[in-house]
């Protein structure tokens, strides 16, 4: 191999290849073999025309192509990526057809996760909402202590042997039951041990009710905290208001760096949502960066057909340049010696998933469900109130297998929109209730989503090529 045209090789995946050129890398993604190449001109043409004509046909439009290169080296960069093919670093087969539905089947009735809804409530009336400003179209309620000891007797009884348990306090606002996340915490505490299990909690907060308690609590018993924050303080204050109409940004801010200082490095999430409003979120980002955050999520919102905030196609443009953008800025704040994290940036490009958790996605109404403050169990939040969904509740499990088997089927296999899709095992067939809110199917495809995730995965291997490049440098 000549030494323009170098590689990481990474996990194996499906068969095809994907090309494109950014930040001045040309990049050829192996979909099948994992295989991440970055190339000079002739090889990325050369690999392009690999598959369509013959050897010497490429060679030819590879020598017109590129005049400057003697035609022998062009022929033997040819041969090279034969060797590559050879060896199933490039053009591999998908050979992983077979695998689907594998792991959920050998899984099947294990539990491993649960998000308890421990407010179906709020203090803040977010517009965009997709919980219905916490009540999930339902009625308001706080789940008690009995309910949620139940959810961990629950979550320990059908954990099988998987040692490590999470546990997601969720809303609505979780702070507004604060007292009984305390008592969740400690009867957790008080049982793992003798369980053979261990407890990971993760908070999510719209952080008004945060004080130096919830600090303190937060930074001894949460593995990770989740922080609402959109950004720019008036795009924050656009939706994130209370009832009375007020924007919140000034009353949560302060209390968010503080819970950062104080948590030491411990992990976080400053979790933002992008929409209509403000498509050129990178804005925002560059708020959270300059208030002091460095571990950074900015979501697409996800609406109803017709919601004022909701993202338009006048919007998609605007959003992947932003994308490419956000890109440039992280290396440029990684070569600076100021790094942060960007959450759909974070991508192992010598580890990641196995190839059955990669065909077989997220795991929602197998080994992770959401509790409701009255027990009932649903495949994740976001099917919260929809009655169909309903699993059965954390005293009787499991009783409509007909909805959990519908789950356990999906699959990237399962999707056939996602059949020619260079992306799919990274995704692993997308987000099932964003699929079933646009298209009434969880085996559906939100193609809008598929556009920003694409893009996500080509600047986050772009920017993994990079600070490896640089690296060794």
């Amino acid at each position: 191999m000549p030494p323009n045209l170098a590689a990481f090789f990474v996990y194996r995946e499906d068969a095809m290849i994907h090309q494109y050129k950014l930040n001045g890398y040309n990049i050829v993604l192996d979909v099948c073999s994992g295989s991440v190449h970055v190339v000079d001109e002739v090889a990325y043409d050369l690999i392009g025309l690999y598959e369509n004509v013959t050897r010497e046909e490429a060679v030819t439009q590879a020598a017109v192509r590129h005049p400057e290169i003697r035609r022998e080296e062009i022929e033997e960069c040819y041969d090279d990526i034969t060797a590559l093919k050879d060896t199933g670093k490039l053009f591999a087969p998908d050979t992983f057809a077979d695998m689907a539905g594998e792991l959920k089947a050998r899984t099947s009735g294990v539990i491993k996760a649960l998000c308890l809804h421990i407010a179906h409530t709020c203090n803040l009336n977010c517009s965009y909402c997709f919980a219905s400003q916490g009540k999930y179209h339902g009625d308001r309620a706080l789940m008690t202590f009995e309910v949620g000891k139940q959810a961990l007797d629950f979550l320990i009884a059908h954990s099988g042997s998987r040692r490590n348990l999470e546990v997601d306090f969720f809303g609505g606002e979780p702070l507004m039951g604060f007292d009984v996340v305390k008592k969740l915490v400690a009867y957790a505490r008080s049982v793992e041990k003798q369980a053979g299990k261990n407890f990971r909690f993760t908070l999510t907060t719209n952080g008004m009710l945060i004080d130096q308690e919830v600090i303190d609590f937060c930074n001894r018993e949460m593995s990770n905290v989740v922080l609402s924050l959109d950004g720019r303080k008036d795009i924050h204050d656009r939706f994130r208001v209370d009832y009375a109409g007020n924007g919140s940004f000034e009353r949560i801010v302060p209390k968010f760096q503080e819970l950062v200082r104080q948590r030491g490095g411990k992990d976080y999430y400053m979790r933002g949502t992008f929409t209509h409003a403000n498509p050129d979120f990178v804005k925002d980002i560059r708020t959270m960066l300059d208030l002091g955050f460095t571990e950074l999520s900015m979501e697409p919102v996800v609406t109803a057909a017709g919601d004022p905030s909701g993202l338009t196609d006048e919007d998609l443009p605007v959003i992947l340049q932003q994308y490419e953008e956000l890109a440039e800025l992280q290396l440029e704040r990684y070569r600076e010696g100021r790094p942060f994290t960007f959450y759909h940036y974070m991508i192992d490009l010598t580890g990641g998933p196995c190839i059955y958790k990669r065909i077989s996605g997220c795991g929602s109404g197998t080994e992770y469900m959401a509790v409701t403050p009255w027990g009932d169990l649903y495949p994740c939040h976001q099917f919260v109130g929809e009655e169909k969904f309903k699993l059965g509740d954390i005293w009787h499990g499991v009783t409509n297998r007909d909805v959990q088997q519908e789950f356990a089927s999906c699959n990237v296999y399962a999707r056939p929109d996602c059949k020619d899709c260079w992306a799919r095992l990274y995704c692993s067939g997308g987000c099932a209730a964003n699929a079933y809110h646009a298209t009434g199917s969880v085996r559906g495809v939100y193609e809008y989503g598929c556009k920003l995730f694409r893009k996500r995965m080509e600047c986050a291997i772009m920017v993994q090529i990079a600070e490896k490049l640089g690296a060794a440098l």
